[in-house]
């Protein structure tokens, strides 16, 4: 058979090696804010753990576990971690935070107040009393990280193109993945001495406390999760594996076959004899430290390295040594490396100059991006100066600015659960994507719902729930509108004659394609209060008022700025009155909204301009629709505003002049939300839950102009008009209003699709 390393080498084989599927399994306990173990139950916020795809509970009570699904890198994997973990910290109750350490906080003297995980599966809930039984509480309340790494089906058929022994592809999948397990056996221990990042443990771990510490990694020591010594299986072959562990069941050492606890385990499904027929198609790494430094637990720098370390071990030529011995070395130099004192060079020192050698030569074959090369690099300088290490750094964080572990441990977890609810109308990891899309990816995610992103740009999702796939488009287009709905809405002129026709009252006017024509037409609207639209736009985009009446310059700038954002426009009359947007979703009005235009309230010191800079400093607000609030701007239409009102941006407003930059009241352009939805007649909701029926949508925003909201509305009257139907209403602004009660839509929307979920 041809040697791996020219195999690997193959100008067919280099374009793939950044092919390959991982998913992540993270464990953390709850504590209190002053780092205390905590006492309560798994966060009622979160939906059942019977059923959570991402969230669950692992041995006690008090330890999460967060269960990332398969994706093809490991940014992308990262990323959905913040997401479980943003969504984990704000369900949190009692101000509980996440420890960040792998070995636990301090834990209680007697160990029945270690509460195991309340499950509703009693045979899941027996099987943690007998761990509890075999190996004591204490040990099973330490965390980590689960590494779970696939090669991607393209690159192993190459490479089994390339071979030149007769077997199965099955066969040598299988082959490549228990070659893998083997040497990342034997030299794992480099991973212990980079990330290992558990040097000390908390009172209560230790009946009888080590003599020495600090330590690389007690999780990765005996003193860790590990089986008792006698526990032993062969990585020689597939059935080998199987075998042995089988034969540890049967005679009473084991369990079941996930009470095997090594490094690696070969998965590919979850009844050990169907490996022998199915084969392996994963292994899983169970020796991953948590990162106290990383806000997940994990960075992507060491994302990356354990990419290139496994492709290391696949690179790697093995030697004449037996499988028994060569794991054997593996577990002797793994546990002398975890004890190592973290300020210490390592006895191995020289081996780890060899592997990272290696890992260069193969970084270099397959002409591997810099960040991989920037990883040995700094690995290299790790392995030369120990204070490097992760457990190094923690160390002295400790001797240098905290009192102790866990008082670095608490301001870390402090740390991280801050920055999770500071802006709690963002997803981490996905704060580039539209706001409402962020808000529903959380609701999905607390309630249980699987979420695959299909395409960020497009704010396009894939839910799934108790096997029911919907998917959903800015949060709100959903399966339940039919497609000519949006594309009735996108067109303002159909929108108004599907309206007019059935009763509604809506503004009179005209539609232009083409700037002569419509500057023609100025006369007919010169001297009346006028609106300048385009014909197909959303969030207030190009849009002009004028209330009184415009000069023939003024109304010129106005098309041109109209103009801009489509091809045909609308002149229409000015209702005069409030803007109110109602959310209207399967007949029932939802939410109310008060639009109150971008403006400033002046103080007689400073500038329009000045006045404005401070406003935008509101943490609410933001751009393109990451914020529940948007920055206000200055440019042609606010400057026209501006005008209208004898004001420049240089000019300073008197004591309590509210100076307005916007007639049209959208937040989309500046304005302020604050919800009415309680304060308005029923009479309203009444016209506009019928207008949006009128229109076929099943989730829909409606502006209505009120000239006085305190006489009943009639459909028949002048006392609403209708500007406007949005297919694509936004949603954040009534969740995360400027003033009133939050209505939490994305729920709604939810509820709509999966009657099952509790709104």
């Amino acid at each position: 058979m041809k040697k791996m390393k020219q195999m690997l080498s193959s100008d067919l084989i280099k374009p793939l090696f950044k092919e390959f599927r991982i998913g992540l399994e993270k464990e953390s306990q709850r504590i209190t804010p002053d780092g205390e173990l905590a006492t309560t139950e798994h966060p009622k916020r979160i939906a059942s753990r019977d059923i959570h795809p991402y969230i669950q509970t692992d041995f006690s009570e008090t330890q999460m576990e967060l269960i990332t699904p398969v994706f093809d890198s490991s940014e992308e994997t990262l990323r959905f971690l913040g997401a479980l973990h943003d969504v984990t910290l704000r369900s949190l109750e009692n101000g509980e935070r996440l420890w960040p350490m792998s070995m636990p906080p301090v834990l209680p003297r007697d160990d029945k107040d270690i509460i195991i995980a309340k499950l509703s599966d009693q045979g899941d809930v027996n099987y943690r009393r007998y761990l509890a039984k075999v190996y004591g509480k204490r040990k099973q309340m330490v965390s980590g990280i689960h590494y779970n790494f696939e090669f991607s089906d393209e690159f192993l058929r190459a490479l089994f193109k390339e071979q030149d022994q007769v077997t199965s592809f099955e066969e040598f999948r299988t082959s490549c993945y228990m070659k893998v397990s083997r040497q990342y056996l034997r030299y794992r221990w480099l991973v212990t001495y980079l990330y290992g990042a558990s040097p000390f443990a908390e009172k209560g771990y230790f009946f009888n406390q080590p003599a020495e510490q600090p330590v690389r990694s007690f999780r990765n020591s005996h003193f860790g999760y590990t089986n008792r010594p006698e526990i032993n299986v062969s990585y020689d072959s597939l059935e080998k594996y199987v075998a042995d562990i089988n034969d540890l069941i049967d005679n009473g050492l084991l369990i079941e076959a996930k009470e095997f606890y090594s490094s690696v385990r070969l998965r590919g499904t979850d009844n050990i004899d169907e490996l022998l027929t199915k084969g392996v198609s994963y292994i899983e790494l169970r020796n991953i430290d948590l990162n106290p430094f990383a806000e997940y637990g994990i960075s992507l720098e060491t994302l990356d390295f354990l990419h290139l370390f496994m492709m290391t071990m696949l690179w790697l030529d093995e030697t004449e040594e037996t499988s028994e011995n060569l794991l054997k070395t593996g577990v002797v130099k793994n546990e002398q490396v975890s004890l190592e004192h973290p300020m210490v060079k390592t006895d191995n020192y020289e081996e780890g100059l060899w592997l990272l050698k290696e890992m260069e030569k193969l970084a270099t074959a397959l002409n591997l991006p810099k960040e991989y090369l920037a990883v040995i690099e700094k690995s290299s300088k790790a392995l030369e100066h120990p204070k490097e290490t992760l457990a190094a750094q923690i160390v002295t964080e400790i001797e240098s600015t905290y009192k102790s572990n866990k008082e670095l441990a608490t301001s870390l977890g402090n740390t991280y659960h801050e920055r999770a609810i500071e802006k709690p109308y963002q997803l981490s990891g996905y704060r580039h994507m539209e706001l409402s899309t962020q808000i529903m990816m959380f609701d999905a995610i607390q309630n249980g719902v699987k979420v695959e992103v299909l395409d960020e740009n497009d704010q396009f999702l894939k839910l799934t729930y108790q096997g029911k796939v919907e998917y959903v488009k800015n949060a709100n287009m959903t399966s339940k509108d039919s497609y000519i709905v949006p594309l009735l809405m996108e067109n303002k002129t159909v929108t108004k004659k599907v309206l007019a026709k059935a009763g509604f009252r809506v503004p009179l006017g005209k539609e232009f394609s083409s700037m002569e024509k419509a500057e023609q037409a100025y006369d007919l609207f010169a001297n009346k209060g006028f609106v300048v639209k385009p014909k197909s736009t959303n969030y207030g985009l190009g849009i002009s008022i004028f209330k009184d009446g415009a000069t023939f310059e003024d109304y010129k700038k106005a098309l041109e700025i109209a103009f801009s954002e489509d091809t045909d426009l609308l002149v229409e009359e000015f209702l005069p009155g409030t803007e109110y947007r109602f959310f209207v979703l399967d007949g029932k009005t939802r939410a109310i909204l008060l639009r109150v235009p971008a403006n400033i309230v002046g103080d007689g010191k400073r500038t329009v301009t000045e006045l404005v800079n401070e406003k935008n400093q509101d943490s609410l607000r933001g751009t393109h629709h990451r914020s529940p609030l948007e920055i206000i701007q200055l440019g042609d239409i606010e400057q026209l505003m501006l005008k209208e009102q004898g004001l420049t941006i240089d000019s300073i407003p008197a004591v309590d002049q509210v100076v307005y930059l916007r007639e049209n009241s959208n937040v989309s352009t500046g304005g302020d939300s604050i919800d009415v939805t309680d304060d308005m007649d029923e009479s309203y909701k009444k016209i506009a839950e019928e207008a949006v029926e009128a229109l076929g949508a099943k989730i829909c925003g409606i502006d209505l102009i009120i000239p006085d909201k305190t006489i009943k509305g009639n459909k028949k009257d002048t006392s609403y008009g209708i500007i406007e139907g949005n297919f694509n209403p936004a949603m954040h602004m009534h969740i995360y209003p400027f003033a009133g009660t939050g209505r939490r839509l994305t729920m709604d929307v939810l509820g709509l699709l999966y009657p099952d979920i509790k709104r």
